[in-house]
């Protein structure tokens, strides 16, 4: 189903779950597909996320969109490769591979939690125009830097990523201070 485009009827469905449209479905549809998608991908991000939990890491997950398809996916690794700068959004980049510019020009980066100063100038670096974020109230990254460079941010709020958030914050407050520089 990924990056299919929307039949009519689920369309139909979205528009009743997204509030109940009153305009026609034909009028909403690219709103409706946008929806539409933005849940999909961040439903792999969430994936991703409880990967990294299931592997001993910090529960943060990330995939890259380049015209509806994911080209790269990953999760926080720190704690699995010992390493410095394995956040989800860096591992999502690294995974994508080496690409032309115009790719991550065109391309949108979704994540769980809020991007950190690192993941935030990595997706200044590459250009990256717009990122969904599963939600910022356990921790709120550089969103003021990233909008203040021309980058769209959609901030969801999803229960599910502030959960898994805010559940590991509380049973491991030393793993995650060292992972964000607290």
């Amino acid at each position: 189903m990924q990056g299919a485009p929307a039949s009519s009827r689920q369309v139909r469905e979205l528009a009743v779950r997204v509030g109940g449209c009153r305009r026609t479905c034909r009028q909403d549809r690219a709103f409706l597909y946008d929806s539409w998608m933005a849940d999909e991908f961040l439903r792999a991000a969430i994936e991703e996320a409880n990967a990294g939990l299931r592997e001993g890491g910090i529960p943060i997950g990330s995939v890259l969109v380049h015209r509806g398809r994911i080209i790269g996916r990953g999760h926080n690794r720190r704690v699995q490769k010992g390493s410095a700068i394995l956040h989800a959004e860096m591992d999502a980049l690294e995974n994508a591979g080496r690409r032309r510019a115009s790719v991550y020009r065109e391309s949108i980066l979704y994540t769980t939690l809020s991007p950190c100063a690192m993941c935030s100038g990595a997706s200044l670096l590459y250009q990256i125009p717009r990122i969904v974020i599963g939600e910022n109230r356990t921790f709120l990254g550089e969103e003021d830097l990233l909008r203040s460079r021309a980058v769209k941010l959609d901030v969801v709020q999803d229960e599910t990523c502030i959960a898994l958030m805010r559940d590991f914050i509380a049973a491991h407050p030393e793993l995650w201070s060292e992972d964000i520089g607290g």
